[in-house]
């Protein structure tokens, strides 16, 4: 499942990515979906906005991941705490470096001018990397509460982005994307794991028994 949901997510994103690139009336929609969002906003909601974003800032990010990484570890969970320091670093660096091989030129609607160099997101990347990442770490009990914090987490992020014409949709989209992809990649590289160590386990069982006379 993981797999098959990273390569939805490929497909998604090659599919976004031409749609907004190379269709000339997606550049339009999307533009005017942007001016809609813009029109929104406020002078208090632009605090909250920005706020929101600072929060992903590269030193609060970096702080951020460490407390995953360490909550993993201090649970025990080795192979995860090394997943989700894996996905935090390679979601973001991801982004950026598709941003300038993937630019594009975008239509203009009303005030709201957004560079070339767009897509995908790095903070809708970033968010849902983290969102995603807290539920890897957190006790399973916990696993719901986590899962909608980190859902309100990701979508305040989009449309913070949006109202404050940061990015385009299509751009939040791609950002989701990429975050989602990485981490089922860590999902499914842990279930691998996990099933070679409990191989390696009964092996070690069996041959244990075989040596009982």
């Amino acid at each position: 499942m993981p797999l098959y949901i990273a390569g939805l997510c490929v497909i998604a994103l090659a599919f976004t990515w031409v749609v907004a690139a190379l269709v000339p009336a997606t550049h339009v929609r999307d533009a005017v979906a942007l001016h809609d969002f813009t029109l929104l906003g406020g002078p208090h909601l632009h605090d909250v906005a920005n706020a929101l974003l600072h929060l992903l800032d590269p030193p609060l990010y970096t702080v951020w991941a460490g407390v995953l990484i360490a909550v993993a570890f201090v649970r025990g969970r080795l192979r995860v705490a090394l997943a989700v320091g894996l996905v935090l670093a390679l979601a973001p660096l991801t982004a950026e470096t598709l941003k300038p091989l993937l630019a594009h030129s975008h239509a203009r609607v009303g005030g709201s001018e957004i560079t070339a160099a767009s897509w995908p997101s790095g903070h809708a990347t970033a968010a849902t990397a983290l969102a995603l990442c807290a539920v890897l770490v957190a006790p399973q009990r916990l696993y719901p509460t986590v899962a909608a914090l980190g859902v309100m987490f990701m979508a305040g992020i989009g449309f913070s982005l949006l109202i404050l014409a940061w990015h385009l949709p299509s751009d939040v989209l791609g950002g989701y994307l990429v975050g989602t992809l990485w981490v089922a990649l860590a999902v499914a590289g842990l279930r691998t794991a996990e099933v070679r160590s409990r191989s390696r386990r009964l092996s070690r069982a069996r041959a244990v028994r075989a040596g009982v006379p």
